[in-house]
């Protein structure tokens, strides 16, 4: 096959792909890690202090379906023989990468699209990024784990990728020249994305059906993850776009401020928020919530033998308690927000959102409004190795303080209604608030 076919070949592989069903999964990124690369619930590292030789040998039976080693080893020797005596282009041979691919390979084997190996570097920028400031271009984005197609979700005002003139609802198709839809997406961000400040990468998206090249610089950038503002009628509206490990503190910054501008109504648009942190979902939700229902439990999770851990709220002070010990708790919550508050949810909320949203619907705290989040109810722990990389590996499932499992079923809306757009405003970045039929349909809730 020359070139020319196999690039055609790929373009239409590629066309294919992003003709099959909604881009509603796996959000990672040049801002943050999410669903698809998340450090533990929903972002923060839940066994942080345990080694791999500890959390081995609490497993059970190390004999039961183990893998064959001796078998293993011997068939690598074969095929390691097999690239030097035949491997065409021996000086392209890059053994550490070789041998990141066998561990990739064996936990992609499990076929759990959110458990994977991290080399050291993919590792180093991953936890970098839940910091909320990073050398990238400013763009939120979303990769759907059955075609491998990624969306930009959300361009940061003021970002490189603005200036570029990079749009949300445009897909990413290549960087530099390597085409994109079959990369993971936490090796094309850490790879090929990232980089030292001030220098340059090539991008060419789709828009419209047609191919867009831009050329952004990377600078540091430090995400905003959250906007308000006071609408005329009274009416507070935070969006919350991701949960970093600085969005609590601007959420509740916000929350303040408009409380102290007289506000009488609080929307909250988690639209579109592919999760996050853990620590800051359950912060924040301990912010609005009182601490009289379920022992003034946020979050809880239990693994395949019923043992887990719980976030919750008690004579003011939001506490853990689970495996092992996290050292950001027990923090001061003397708090709570005593109004009306409809919570703006779709498809693409998911881990953190639902965790936040089905929190205070539990409580009886807020209207949820819009159509039924993604449903991703599973808990991922991220594992530090000694040589600096880490596995990340599904462990537990979480529940909202009802005991509500959403996985693969998500939370329904109290109010369900699709959003509807005016032709010109299709495909725009900002959609003013006064033409926005769900924000609309949530402040009616509201008033009434």
């Amino acid at each position: 096959m020359t070139y020319l076919e196999n690039e055609k070949k790929n373009k239409n592989r590629f066309w294919k792909g992003v003709l099959v069903g909604a881009l509603v999964t796996a959000f990672a990124g040049l801002v943050i890690v999410g669903i698809a690369a998340g450090i533990s619930i929903i972002g923060h590292t839940v066994m942080d202090g345990q080694s791999m030789a500890g959390i081995i040998e609490s497993s059970g039976n190390p004999e039961e379906e183990a893998l064959n080693l001796q078998r293993i080893g011997n068939k690598l020797d074969l095929l390691e023989q097999v690239v030097d005596d035949y491997f065409l282009f021996e000086e392209d041979v890059d053994t550490e990468q070789m041998e990141a691919g066998i561990y990739k390979g064996m936990l992609a084997g499990l076929e759990d699209p959110y458990t994977t190996y991290y080399t050291a570097e993919e590792y180093r920028a991953m936890t970098e990024e839940t910091e909320g400031v990073y050398c990238g271009i400013g763009v939120q984005v979303s990769q759907n784990l059955e075609t491998g197609i990624i969306t930009i979700l959300r361009v940061f005002p003021g970002s490189p990728a603005e200036e570029a003139g990079l749009k949300k609802g445009d897909i990413l198709y290549k960087v530099g020249a390597l085409d994109v839809y079959d990369q993971e997406l936490d090796t094309l961000v850490s790879q090929y994305i990232r980089g030292e400040e001030g220098t340059f990468v090539d991008l060419t998206v789709l828009r419209d059906g047609e191919e867009i090249s831009a050329t952004v610089e990377r600078r540091m950038v430090e995400s905003v993850t959250v906007e308000a503002q006071l609408l005329p009628d009274k009416t507070g509206y935070v969006m919350v776009t991701q949960f970093d490990l600085v969005t609590a503190d601007q959420f509740i910054s916000a929350v303040d401020s408009l409380e102290k501008q007289g506000m009488e109504r609080l929307v909250i648009d988690l639209r579109d928020n592919p999760g996050g942190v853990v620590d800051a979902c359950v912060k924040m939700a301990a912010y609005l919530l009182p601490e009289d229902q379920y022992e003034g439990t946020i979050l809880s999770t239990a693994d395949k033998n019923g043992k887990g851990d719980r976030y919750y709220c008690q004579g003011g002070k939001l506490l853990f308690e689970g495996s092992g010990s996290n050292p950001e708790y027990p923090m001061d919550d003397g708090h709570e927000l005593d109004m009306p508050i409809a919570v703006l949810i779709n498809g693409m909320s998911a881990s953190a959102s639902e965790v936040f949203a089905g929190a205070l619907r539990d409580y009886g705290m807020a209207t949820l409004v819009g159509t039924t989040s993604f449903g991703k109810g599973i808990v991922q722990a991220l594992l530090p190795l000694d040589d600096g990389s880490a596995v990340k590996v599904t462990i537990a499932h979480y529940y909202t303080p009802a005991g509500h499992d959403i996985h693969k079923k998500g939370l329904e809306p109290d109010v369900e209604i699709e959003l509807e757009l005016d032709e010109d405003l299709i495909g725009q970045y900002d959609v003013p608030l006064d033409r926005d039929n769900q924000v609309q349909k949530a402040i009616e809730v509201l008033k009434q």
